[in-house]
């Protein structure tokens, strides 16, 4: 009777509480009469969203459904104003998906600044796919100080359906339906609006003396942006600051005059106090920053700028910093102007300034490229400002972006007109670089096999009369790469586009003469297009013969682990293929399986906000041994498929007891990437911290070079053989 009555009070004490009105409709059950979704949902992308009755809780949830086979997308979305402080950013939701194939669902979490993106995931790496019932699915980010606003998402990519359901959005843990909104106090810099609508800046003919000017201007720029202890605090839109400047700066009439432009200018930003925190460049820093231009100078410009580092800013900076526990540069308030997709000539300049000066003081691999970055500048101002439309523009940014030969980089958002210059159609086929020829792989559609009329293993040799090999020269600096192999396996999937609706390409098929085609194209959505291996719903490990385990990480799961331990545990061999990007982080997981004793694999360098220029190298990782150490052999299979996550995770697994790895040149692209934003709304990205051996040893550009080199032949192909899972079957049978 006791425990009845305190369960009745518990119940109406609930009942009498005040129930706070949730602020936002995350679990889809408002929704207007005239309104075909609920109430602050909208539509992204190109499927059919509903409201459906299929619900977790309650009455409604979002659907997404599609039919369509090609690579478009449809997401249902909500956007909250990122009026809250903390560090942490968490999604959860529950997803019911059915008969979801190439492609993929999942949430989708995005947080905003000025149009752009600072946190993103959409789940894509999980590859969640087929039928499943409702599922509790969870995304966390790093929750950046300057966000603007927060949009929350159920996405689906490929055919199928999707539900979603009681989404729950939280700052550091807290219900954002609960938390309180707070008044964020704008910069100076953020209030600074005057060249909104454009920089005013329209530059005459270029000469060797203007060209040498901006260089100068270009340097002291970039240098006081991330020095300057007034900048560093938001105190000046350092990117408008350069358009007040730049008018009278143009008119310099000899370099006396010039420099004393530049003094007063430094001045006028008030005078920097006494750094009593600043400490010198370390001397055992694996790369130290670049003081030779400024040692160049004349003596008063000279003492200047070296008066600014030696009393550089620390701490906190406005537009720069590095993520928390890994360390890559995060750059922070860059407005990407995504409102006039071909800037005028000052913010050209602008893109410029910004990529040059970034890639200056905080790429971890600036010393690996092939050429003088210093010389760089002075060498793509005439390329920037001379660019006379967004097409050219776009193509003077992808080659400045491959010149730091790094995989990572590319222009990965906003290249709309490189799209369109590349063609709107694309072959039925897809081809790969064997042996140097470019090689018919797989046909994308079986059902045009016939209508294609070619074999696998055909070779193209010619496409519109011109030899493959001068296509390739000519278009080889739009291709951003590390290294060659990588370079053949980008250009590859783009060098059949057209805007025409077919080709002629010239063949050569097995040991016939050569001969001409009239290939059709096709649009992109009506074919099954895959751009570097075909994506797997497929198991992730199995059994070959021979007692040899045989495991690939494209679809491999954290729940996989522990099963694949107990069942390859008495086999001859393991072979893990990753000839792909893992879906799971397994170095430790995985890779612990294979070392009999904690077993350093990797050191990284990091950057230093407050010297930039100067990276430092961190202790060595280990590989963890959890005391049941795999007894066989272990083969690993890349190629230059494998890139970043998937060469770190070769690196851990090549510390194992009795590992070989076989292939060939890997993507050389390692670590944790930045993203970079640029006038025009381009977006690219760097690998933001170094990755090497214990011992020192490079793998950035070098990619991880295999123990046994092995790479597939025109006659493999034909044979539809895939020789480096034989030589791994090989390897692992011979005593």
């Amino acid at each position: 009777m006791k425990k009845t009555l305190i369960v009745l009070l518990t119940i109406v004490s609930i009942s009498c509480q005040a129930q706070e009105p949730e602020k936002h409709n995350l679990g889809f059950e408002k929704q207007s009469e005239s309104a075909s979704l609920s109430d602050g949902w909208f539509k992204w992308g190109n499927y059919e969203l509903t409201t459906d009755s299929v619900a977790h809780s309650g009455t409604k949830s979002g659907k997404i459904t599609s039919d369509q086979t090609g690579s478009s997308f449809g997401s249902i979305a909500y956007k909250i104003p990122a009026n809250y402080e903390g560090k942490e950013i968490r999604l959860e939701g529950f997803m019911k998906i059915k008969d979801v194939e190439n492609g993929f669902a999942g949430l989708l979490l995005r947080v905003d600044w000025n149009g752009t993106s600072l946190a993103f995931d959409n789940m894509q790496n999980q590859n969640i796919t087929g039928t499943k019932d409702w599922q509790k699915y969870t995304i966390t980010l790093d929750y950046p100080e300057e966000a603007e606003n927060i949009f929350i998402a159920g996405i689906l990519s490929g055919k199928g359906e999707a539900w979603f359901d009681d989404f729950v959005l939280s700052i550091d843990g807290k219900n954002v339906q609960t938390l309180k909104e707070v008044e964020k106090k704008l910069s100076k810099a953020q209030l600074d609006k005057e060249f909104d609508n454009g920089s005013l800046i329209e530059f005459s003919n270029l000469t060797t003396d203007n060209i040498e000017n901006l260089e100068l201007l270009g340097r002291v720029w970039g240098f006081l942006k991330y020095h300057h202890s007034e900048i560093a605090n938001g105190n000046y839109n350092w990117d408008y600051e350069l358009f007040r400047f730049l008018p009278q700066y143009v008119k310099a009439e000899n370099t006396i005059k010039r420099d004393k432009l530049l003094l007063d200018w430094i001045d006028s930003f008030g005078q920097v106090k006494e750094c009593t925190k600043c400490q010198p460049t370390d001397e055992d820093a694996f790369l130290k920053p670049d003081m030779e231009w400024i040692n160049n100078q004349s003596a008063d410009l000279k003492n200047k700028l070296l008066y600014v580092y030696n009393n550089r800013s620390q701490g906190k900076h406005y537009y720069i910093g590095m993520t928390t526990n890994v360390g890559n540069p995060e750059f922070k308030n860059e407005n990407p102007y995504s409102n006039m997709p071909y800037p005028d000539d000052g913010f050209r300049l602008l893109s410029l300034y910004r990529y040059w000066n970034m890639i200056n003081y905080f790429f971890p691999y600036k010393h690996l490229m092939d050429e003088d970055w210093n010389k760089k500048l002075k060498n793509y101002i005439p390329l920037f400002i001379n660019a006379k439309n967004e097409l050219e523009y776009e193509l003077a940014t992808v080659q400045i972006i491959g010149d730091i030969q790094d995989t990572h980089a590319n222009l990965w958002g906003g290249a709309d007109k490189i799209d369109e210059w590349k063609g709107s159609n694309y072959p039925p086929i897809h081809v790969r670089f064997i042996e140097n020829h470019l090689v018919v792989t797989d046909y994308y559609n079986q059902e045009l096999k016939n209508e294609v009329g070619l074999k696998i293993g055909d070779v193209i040799t010619k496409i519109n009369g011109n030899p493959i090999d001068k296509i390739v020269n000519e278009k080889s600096k739009y291709y951003p790469a590390s290294n060659e192999p990588t370079r053949l396996r980008d250009i590859s999937a783009d060098l059949l586009r057209s805007n025409s609706n077919n080709i002629e390409i010239e063949i050569v098929s097995g040991n016939s003469k050569p001969q001409t085609k009239n290939l059709k194209l096709y649009p992109k959505d009506s074919l099954d297009i895959y751009r570097w291996y075909k994506k797997s719903d497929g198991k992730s490990f199995k059994m070959l013969d021979n007692n040899i385990g045989y495991v690939t990480l494209q679809t491999i799961k954290e729940d996989d682990i522990a099963q694949i331990k107990d069942e390859f545990k008495n086999t001859k061999g393991i072979i893990i293929d990753i000839r792909n990007y893992p879906s799971t982080f397994v170095p430790f997981s995985l890779g612990s399986y294979f070392v009999s004793s904690f077993t350093p694999f990797v050191k990284f360098t990091n950057g230093n906000v407050d010297n930039p220029g100067e990276f430092t190298f961190t202790s060595n990782l280990e590989i963890p041994s959890q005391g049941k150490t795999y007894k066989g052999k272990l083969v690993v299979l890349v190629n230059e498929l494998s890139q970043s996550q998937a060469e770190y995770t070769s690196m851990a697994f090549r510390a194992g007891d009795n590992t070989t790895i076989i292939g060939s040149t890997t993507a050389g692209a390692d670590g944790n990437v930045s993203a970079i934003m640029l006038p025009g709304g381009l977006r690219t990205m760097i690998s933001g911290i170094g990755v090497n051996y214990p011992n020192g040893d490079e793998t950035q550009r070098i990619g991880i070079v295999p123990d046994i080199e092995v790479e597939p032949t025109i006659e493999g192909i034909r044979q539809k053989k895939d020789e480096l899972l034989e030589k791994a079957i090989e390897i692992i049978v011979k005593e």
